[in-house]
């Protein structure tokens, strides 16, 4: 079996802030929109369908837990929750808070204008919320 490596652009794109049962969950550096990203640790897995049946349950549960807290923390209008894969094949799934006063509301945030980076106290600030949250 193949170990589990994380796809580079996942790296570049994203700080993992906690390793979940399941998932490496990572928040994005775009600091536009605040931003997590489920990682299933599993190798070689680019559909859901692909994980075991328990994998799945599990991934649903993270989600769920996931989306619930950027949602306290953010109090955001929407949450979003989508694997779309169609650039980074590794299987991963987007957990994005929209807020309808946000930079390209209600449209989607793939392919909208230039990242902006957080600076590092602003990503501090926002990851220690998130893991608070989930605790």
């Amino acid at each position: 079996m193949q170990p589990f490596v994380l796809d580079a652009r996942l790296a570049e794109d994203s700080v993992s802030i906690l390793k979940l049962g399941l998932c490496d969950l990572r928040l994005a550096k775009d600091s536009r929109w605040p931003w997590l990203i489920l990682v299933p640790q599993r190798a070689d897995i680019s559909e859901v369908f692909d994980l075991t049946p328990l994998d799945q349950a599990m991934l649903t549960f993270e989600q769920v837990t996931v989306g619930a807290a950027l949602k306290a923390v953010t109090g955001a209008d929407k949450i979003n929750i989508a694997a779309i894969g169609n650039i980074v094949r590794q299987l991963h799934v987007h957990v994005v808070a929209r807020s309808e006063d946000d930079p390209n509301w209600p449209k989607p945030i793939w392919g909208y204008g230039t990242s902006v980076p957080y600076d590092q106290s602003a990503f501090d600030a926002m990851k220690t919320r998130i893991l608070e949250a989930l605790q």
